[in-house]
């Protein structure tokens, strides 16, 4: 029997179960640094198999479509934060301070890759420009997260200085990805073809990060300090902060006269963050104490993504094949 849409897959479910492990059995002295350095090599794995994974092509492909690249942008790395301070006065009573922050935190993060991908091709979108989108939105924010993160989720500066935060984002991030992507010739088929492996490295590195920092959280009292109410005013706080998102890519992107194809990659790389980056980002900007709380919403954030974008690219999908006739109209008349 094929599982509901609305029920968790297999990763969110493994996800909770770290949760509750981390909670039950926390990882702290000589063990929590051991998963402290455990995590650290996986992270940098994992983002050396996507250097090698991601061809030039990919990155090159939908450049030229800059009205395009320039909404997710915007959609990205500024509504998003713009959403997240207005709407605080409005929200915060529904969660802790600490919960909100981690709001925040989502809002400064850039685009997910892989799911934004996978629901353009799926609702038959632009994909080539949402593999460019999303790839771009994800290396722009190693240095844009950072700098956004002291300007609006910890203005007094108390994850560091943004060049300080940057660089070691650079170390523990970028430098495997470049180096990967330097030995894409020599690996990158072997990558491609043992596409399991990298995602095997993916979920297991976030499952790494999640339990070292829900046990440091746990040692300092995170749940002693979050308590039920707040958990469910977190649900509300995500749902209304998608739904705008998804709103108002929708509405922009009509309202400057994007073709359908356009419409759906806009939608689904300017609505989404990123969870296989917004964690190892947390794990270098955030003390790691602290990171239990920051994460807690970016991961039910995702959930409630993935669950809701299924639903709308199956309504996208479900559109007459005309319209993708006319998306190449457009695009061979632009070209």
């Amino acid at each position: 029997m094929a599982r509901s849409r609305f029920l968790p897959d297999n990763f969110t479910i493994a996800l909770v179960a770290v949760v509750v492990l981390a909670s039950l059995w926390p990882a702290g002295g000589a063990t929590g640094r051991f998963f402290e350095h455990l995590t650290t090599v996986a992270i940098g794995l994992l983002f050396f198999l996507h250097g090698a994974k991601l061809s030039r092509e990919a990155i090159l492909g939908g450049i030229t479509h800059w009205r395009l690249h320039l909404l997710v942008f915007i959609s990205t790395f500024v509504m998003f934060p713009v959403l997240g301070l207005l709407l605080r006065p409005v929200l915060t009573p529904l969660v802790t301070p600490e919960l909100y922050t981690g709001v925040l935190y989502l809002c400064v993060l850039p685009a997910t890759v892989q799911s934004a991908i996978a629901f353009t091709s799926m609702a038959r979108g632009n994909i080539p420009a949402a593999v460019c989108s999303a790839s771009a939105s994800t290396l722009l924010g190693v240095f844009v997260t950072p700098v956004l993160v002291n300007l609006v989720v910890v203005p007094n500066g108390a994850a560091g200085s943004s060049l300080d935060a940057i660089w070691h984002i650079l170390l523990q991030l970028m430098v495997p990805f470049i180096a990967g992507h330097l030995l894409r010739p020599w690996i990158g088929g072997f990558v491609k073809r043992r596409a399991a492996i990298l995602t095997v490295v993916d979920r297991g590195s976030i499952l790494l990060v999640v339990y070292t920092a829900f046990s440091a959280a746990v040692i300092e009292g995170l749940w002693k300090q979050v308590p039920l109410s707040a958990l469910a005013g977190l649900l509300v706080v995500c749902v209304v902060l998608l739904a705008l998102a998804l709103g108002f890519t929708t509405f922009v992107a009509r309202r400057l006269g994007f073709s359908k194809a356009d419409e759906i990659t806009i939608v689904f790389c300017g609505s989404k963050k990123s969870l296989a980056s917004g964690i190892p980002m947390a794990k270098v900007l955030f003390a790691s104490q602290a990171v239990g709380a920051i994460v807690l919403p970016l991961m039910l954030f995702h959930q409630i993504q993935l669950m809701a974008c299924a639903v709308i690219a199956q309504r996208y999908a479900r559109r007459p094949a005309v319209d993708d006739e006319a998306m190449r109209a457009h695009a061979r008349k632009i070209a």
